[in-house]
């Protein structure tokens, strides 16, 4: 990690603004009103404290827009290690025909029910590269793009929720599949990316809607938790990551407590 002050500053910004805008939307655009939620549901009013469904109220207004926190995080961290970044970042260029179809067999075969084959990485893109054929204009949409601005390196990234669903890893399968592919090559590295592992450790991870399309624990395209921050940021971002939101945590609870269930906060 090249500038740590500034990498944190940068969450910390990330993360102010989205708490900012959350805490707006609960207390100011859409607040939890007794009365409505009554008249709505008065079986529920009648049964359960308001406070339990204000609780809800806001965690569908948190949860939301923090879908895609890990992302702007991801942004922030690569400009400040890498230097150059973008977002939704179309890379186009050239692919051999034949390697657009074996791309297409390859994903056919992992998505065959009947007779589905485990993910390699490596022996997937062999054989794609493998292909020939006339060259076909083609464009890859990513999600995040970074270029490091001492060596040049130019990188790739799809930043997914650490369980995402079967439909978004294909693409993202596809994506990395086109980019490896192009000739010349415009990307030195792409990868499926992970920001944190709800099982714990690499071995752990299992969901059976990614390792459907990859081998999560050993296909080298694949980065969970400190893996995907310690390329896009630099070693030891994801601590930083941690570190930081523990830090800014004390005055957003304060505030939620306060200002939206309107209660003081508990001493210990």
């Amino acid at each position: 990690m090249t500038n740590p002050d500034q990498i944190e500053a940068a969450i910390e910004s990330v993360i102010e603004s989205l708490m900012n805008r959350v805490m707006d939307r609960v207390l100011n655009e859409v607040p939890f009103i007794p009365e409505e939620h009554r008249l709505k549901k008065p079986l529920y009013a009648a049964l359960v404290p308001d406070e339990i469904f204000k609780g809800s109220h806001f965690e569908r207004r948190f949860v939301t827009p923090f879908g895609k926190a890990w992302e702007k995080l991801a942004i922030a961290t690569a400009k400040e290690n890498l230097g150059i970044v973008y977002q939704d970042y179309p890379v186009d260029g050239t692919i051999k025909s034949e390697r657009l179809s074996r791309i297409t067999e390859v994903l056919n075969q992992l998505e065959d029910s009947q007779n589905r084959r485990k993910p390699d990485w490596d022996n997937e893109l062999s054989y794609v590269l493998d292909g020939n054929g006339k060259e076909v204009a083609s464009r890859v949409i990513c999600d995040i793009y970074a270029e490091d601005t001492n060596t040049n390196k130019k990188y790739a990234f799809e930043i997914k929720a650490p369980l995402p669903n079967s439909d978004q890893t294909k693409v993202s399968k596809e994506k990395l599949l086109k980019l490896y592919s192009m000739e010349p090559i415009i990307v030195d590295e792409a990868y499926f990316a992970l920001p944190y592992n709800p099982f714990g450790d690499k071995d752990s991870y299992k969901w059976s809607f990614a390792e459907r399309w990859f081998n999560m624990k050993e296909d080298t395209v694949v980065l969970i938790g400190n893996e995907t921050w310690d390329t896009i940021g630099g070693l030891g971002t994801y601590e930083l990551i941690i570190k930081t939101v523990n830090k800014m945590g004390h005055k957003y609870k304060n505030r939620i407590y306060r200002e939206f269930l309107e209660i003081e906060p508990p001493t210990n």
